[in-house]
C-alpha cells in the first residue's frame, strides 16, 4: 500500500496484484476508522470499484465524483494521501469527505447526498466547451438515488453528447435488482466485452455505408429497444436513454475494468450497474452494515459499540414513542435517518405513522405538510445540515399555511470531526427568517422532553433543536417559560441557549457577580425579554452559531431600536465554515467553552 503514491502506481500494478492491493486498502481503512471513527461499510464496499476507476481513468483528467464523499476513503488512499490517512477525521487532518482544497483529484467539494451528477455532468459539458480532454464519471448509490436531484441530473444529462458515466454502486440500499430468467441470461450478455465491441463494429460499419447504413441502424436500434423493454421493462435508465451496462460484481476488477472501457467507447451517456456488498471484508459490517455505516472508534476484534445510547436523539425518539401512544394523530417522519434520529423503536410500534422517505428532504417537509394539513400531527427528525436542503418547502409549504407542523433538529450546534458539511451552525439563521417559526433549543434531556410534550399540544409551527450526543447537565432551572434569569446583579449580563449554558452555568457558580439569562424559547423574541435586557449596561451574548443572523444580533437589534445605551459584545461563530475537530476542541476554538465563559466575566 505504501508504494502506491498515484493512480499511475495503481495502473502498473500486475493483474495477480490487485486483490492483495484491495485486502491491503480494508485493513488500513478498518484500522483508521477504529481509531478516529468515521464511514466504514460504505468504503468497505467500493474498494475494488474504486481500483478499477482508476485503472481505466485518468484522474485528475477524467472526473471522478463520489456521491456523499463518503465512499471516498479508496480514492484518498490512491492518490497520494496514505501517508496522511491517519489524520482522517481530525482537526487539521484529511477530510471524511471529497475536498478539492485537498487534492487535485477530488473534483468536486461533497458531504451531501444526490449531487453527483449534477455535479459530473457540469464538469463534463465544461471539458466538452473548452475542448478539454477527458471525462466525467459519478459514482452513486448508497441510498443517494433516493433523493430527487439525482433524478433530475438524469433527467437532463440524457442528452449528453458523449461518454458521459454514472455508477451505480447498487448496495440494497438504493435500487434493487432486476429479477426474472430472460434478465440474467440478457445481463450475462451484455456484461461480456465482446459483444460490445461486436456492436460497436456493426455500428461504426453501417455509418460507412452512404444513406442506407443511417437508416439500417435506425432500424436496428429499434428492434433492440423494443426487446430491451420486455426484458428491462422498469428500467429508468434506458427509458431515460442511457446506455445500460451490467449489473456487474462489484468485487471483481477485471470485470469492471472491461465494462469502465466500453463506457468509455461510447459516444452517449452510459449507466454501469455495479452491485456490491456494504461492509466488505469485515464480518460485523457486512452482518449490519446499517449499524456500521458510521461509527465512532472502537475495537476491531470486537466491533463497534451499536447498542442503544442515552443521548439527545434517543430521548428524543422516546418522547415521541409514548406521546403517539396517547395520541394517535402523532406522526413521525425521517429522511433515511431512522437509527440516527433515535426512531428505530417508533418505527416498529407504529409502523403505520412512520415515514421514512428516504433521502428527500424536500419531499420530507412537504410530505409533513400534506399530513398536517389532513389533521395529523407531524414531527420530521432531521439532522440540522440536512434540513437546509427543504428551504424552500419550510417557506412555501409549511409557514406560508402556518401549519401545525414540528421539526426536531437532531445534530444542531457543532457536529465534531464530519467537518464543514455536517456542522450545524446555520438553521437558527435561516429558521429566524421565516414568518409563523417559532424556535426552541432545549440545554439537557428533562427541557427537551418537556418542549416536544408541550408543542405536540398546540397548534403552533414550530422547530426544536438540539445537539449531537449526550447532555452536560450541572443546572437545575425553570425552563417552562420562555427564558430563566438568574442572579440579582442587575447591571452585568451574559446571554446564551442550548447545550452551551451548561458553560455558563458553570462559570457563573464560581463568580455570581453577573446576570446569566437563558433563552428556552430563542424566537420569536418576546417584549418581556428585551423590557429585562435593557436594563443592563454590559451584555455579552454567547451564541453557538452563524453569528450572522443569528439571536445575538436579533436581540442586539431590538435593544438598540428600544433606546439601549449600554455595551454589548457578541462571541459567535463569524462568516467561515468551520473545520473538522472534536466538539470540545472546537467550542474551544470559538471562545464557547466554560473557560471563555469565564473569561467574560472577568472581562465584564
Amino acid at each position: 500500500m505504501c508504494k502506491i503514491n498515484s493512480p499511475d502506481d495503481v495502473k502498473s500494478l500486475k493483474s495477480e496484484e490487485i486483490p492483495i492491493l484491495c485486502d491491503e486498502i480494508r485493513e488500513v481503512i478498518i484500522d483508521t476508522v477504529s481509531k478516529n471513527g468515521g464511514h466504514l461499510a460504505s468504503n468497505l464496499g467500493v474498494v475494488e470499484l474504486t481500483v478499477a476507476l482508476h485503472r481505466v481513468f485518468n484522474s485528475p483528467e477524467d472526473a471522478i465524483i463520489f456521491d456523499v464523499g463518503h465512499q471516498s476513503y479508496t480514492h484518498k488512499l490512491l492518490t497520494g494521501r496514505y501517508d496522511k490517512f491517519s489524520t482522517l477525521r481530525t482537526k487539521d487532518g484529511l477530510s471524511g469527505f471529497m475536498r478539492p482544497s485537498e487534492s487535485e483529484h477530488d473534483a468536486f467539494v461533497t458531504g451531501h447526498s444526490s449531487n453527483s451528477i449534477s455535479a459530473a455532468y457540469g464538469i463534463f459539458r465544461a471539458k466538452r466547451i473548452k475542448n478539454e480532454n477527458g471525462t466525467a464519471i459519478a459514482v452513486i448509490g448508497d441510498g443517494a438515488m433516493t433523493g430527487g436531484m439525482g433524478y433530475e441530473a438524469l433527467n437532463n444529462a440524457a442528452s449528453a453528447k458523449g461518454n458521459f458515466i454514472v455508477i451505480l454502486n447498487d448496495n440494497k440500499m438504493s435500487i434493487s435488482r432486476n429479477v426474472g430468467a430472460m434478465a440474467r441470461c440478457f445481463s450475462l450478455l451484455r456484461t461480456r466485452p465482446k459483444y460490445h465491441h461486436f456492436k460497436l463494429a456493426i455500428n461504426r460499419f453501417l455509418f460507412k455505408i452512404p444513406y442506407f447504413g443511417e437508416h439500417a441502424y435506425n432500424i436496428l436500434l429499434r428492434i433492440k429497444e423494443y426487446f430491451k423493454k420486455l426484458v428491462y421493462r422498469n428500467n429508468v435508465f434506458m427509458s431515460l436513454g442511457y446506455n445500460y451496462l451490467g449489473p456487474v460484481d462489484g468485487h471483481n476488477v477485471e470485470h469492471l475494468e472491461e465494462l469502465l472501457k466500453i463506457a468509455k467507447e461510447y459516444n452517449r451517456p452510459t449507466v454501469i450497474h455495479v452491485i456490491t456488498t456494504k461492509g466488505k471484508g469485515y464480518s460485523y459490517a457486512e452482518n449490519k452494515p446499517n449499524s456500521y455505516h458510521g461509527v465512532s472508534p472502537f475495537d476491531i476484534t470486537k466491533g463497534a459499540d451499536i447498542s442503544a445510547k442515552n443521548d439527545f436523539s434517543s430521548v428524543a425518539g422516546l418522547t415521541l414513542e409514548t406521546l403517539a401512544e396517547s395520541n394517535d394523530k402523532i406522526c413521525a417522519v425521517t429522511a433515511a435517518m431512522t437509527e440516527g434520529t433515535g426512531l428505530s423503536v417508533f418505527a416498529k410500534k407504529f409502523k403505520n405513522r412512520f415515514f421514512d422517505v428516504g433521502i428527500a428532504e424536500q419531499h420530507a417537509v412537504t410530505f409533513s405538510a400534506g399530513l398536517a394539513t389532513g389533521g395529523l400531527i407531524p414531527f420530521f427528525c432531521v439532522y440540522s445540515s440536512f434540513l437546509q436542503r427543504g428551504y424552500d418547502q419550510i417557506i412555501h409549504d409549511a409557514a406560508l399555511a402556518n401549519l401545525t407542523m414540528k421539526f426536531l433538529i437532531d445534530r444542531a450546534g457543532i457536529v465534531g470531526e464530519d467537518g464543514e458539511s455536517h456542522q450545524g451552525v446555520f438553521d437558527v439563521s435561516y429558521l429566524t427568517g421565516i414568518p409563523n417559526m417559532n424556535v426552541y433549543s432545549p440545554s439537557c434531556y428533562d427541557e427537551l422532553k418537556y418542549r416536544i410534550t408541550e408543542t405536540s399540544k398546540n397548534a403552533e409551527l414550530c422547530a426544536i433543536r438540539y445537539p449531537r450526543g449526550c447532555e452536560n447537565k450541572n443546572f437545575e432551572v425553570d425552563f417552562s417559560g420562555n427564558f430563566t434569569k438568574l442572579g440579582t446583579n442587575g447591571k452585568k449580563l451574559i446571554i446564551t441557549y442550548g447545550r452551551i449554558f451548561s458553560n455558563a452555568y458553570e462559570a457563573y457558580l464560581k463568580s455570581k457577580k453577573f446576570d446569566v439569562i437563558k433563552l428556552n424559547k430563542i424566537f420569536p423574541i418576546e417584549q418581556s425579554l428585551v423590557e429585562t435586557v435593557i436594563k443592563y449596561k454590559k451584555i455579552h451574548f454567547f451564541e453557538e452559531g452563524i453569528k450572522s443572523g443569528g439571536i445575538a444580533e436579533h436581540i442586539g437589534n431590538l435593544l438598540l431600536e428600544n433606546g439601549f445605551k449600554g455595551e454589548y459584545k457578541i462571541t459567535a461563530i463569524g462568516g467561515e465554515f468551520v473545520p473538522a475537530g472534536t466538539v470540545i476542541e472546537t467550542l474551544k476554538s470559538y471562545g464557547l467553552d466554560s473557560e471563555a465563559f469565564f473569561d467574560a466575566f472577568k472581562e465584564l
